[in-house]
């Protein structure tokens, strides 16, 4: 079954108020829906331009934002829940910061399904922003979601970069992985764009990576953002021969899409010229 998948290349905005917003993700969401797209892709830490909502000394702390946040969750829920429902379509917000039980902040990437279900997936690790400066906490889940197409999975930027995360969520079943990132350098959005292209290498399955861009120098949080939004595939018979679907120009405003046939990476686990997934465990053997 063909899939048309649109992954995004965001802007940060500078909002009016929260009917600004309301309007700048219906504006997104009709596009890429128009165009066909069945599952969209947002990237990470998306929803920080809700920051500007509440003034100039919220917003200039990175500690003072991530309280505010929590007072739109609900209503950035409620959103992305009702235009799922209403286009009939999986939408993968992006990340929100989640003040849990314990108090901490976690980076949570919600899927909204058309249905009105909704399934979330917490970063497992943290970069040292998050760490040393933002104070944001890694969750300790690692989850696999069915969808009416099969099971997809969520890393979330820098959990792109480490193989293990995304061959256990393979492992579970997933044929599709979502990279929502937020990368402030060149280099940072190569090292995302590479662990992407090496998990669909090594796992002989489709990942989608969605990228903000542009500056927001008001931002104390995503105030520079580069990348391009892409879909990568196996590289093998059958997918492109540089593994690229489809890949937007950098730092453009745009969505990227392509349609991908999950059930192509069971055919070339079984037929590829190589078994990247098949031969994974002789690596234990030789180690």
């Amino acid at each position: 079954m063909n899939i048309k998948i649109a992954t995004a290349q965001y802007d940060i905005s500078f909002l009016a108020d929260w009917r600004d917003y309301e309007a700048k993700i219906n504006r997104w969401v009709d596009v890429a829906v128009g165009k066909g797209a069945q599952i969209l892709l947002f990237p990470e830490y998306a929803s920080m331009e809700l920051a500007s909502l509440f003034g100039k000394e919220v917003y200039s702390s990175l500690g003072e934002q991530l309280a505010a946040m929590q007072t739109v969750h609900d209503g950035y829920i409620e959103l992305f829940k009702g235009l799922a429902k209403q286009c009939q379509c999986y939408i993968q917000s992006g990340s929100f910061p989640v003040k849990v039980e314990s108090g901490a902040y976690q980076n949570r990437a919600y899927l909204f399904y058309p249905d009105g279900k909704i399934e979330f997936q917490d970063k497992l690790v943290m970069t040292r922003f998050e760490n040393e400066q933002w104070f944001i906490q890694g969750g300790k889940e690692l989850k696999c979601f069915d969808t009416e197409y099969g099971k997809v999975a969520i890393n979330i930027c820098y959990d792109s970069e480490f193989p293990l995360i995304a061959r256990k969520q393979v492992e579970m079943g997933a044929n599709l992985i979502l990279v929502p990132s937020c990368t402030d350098t060149l280099a940072g959005y190569h090292r995302v764009k590479i662990g992407c292209q090496a998990r669909a290498l090594e796992n002989q399955c489709y990942v989608a990576q969605a990228c903000l861009v542009g500056n927001a120098e008001w931002s104390e949080a995503v105030d520079v953002n580069i990348g391009a939004a892409a879909i990568y595939t196996p590289v093998d018979r059958g997918f492109p021969d540089d593994g690229i679907l489809a890949i937007g120009k950098l730092n453009t405003v745009q969505w990227v899409l392509g349609e991908i046939d999950l059930d192509a990476c069971a055919v070339v686990r079984e037929q590829g010229q190589v078994f990247n997934y098949r031969d994974w465990p002789l690596q234990k053997t030789l180690i």
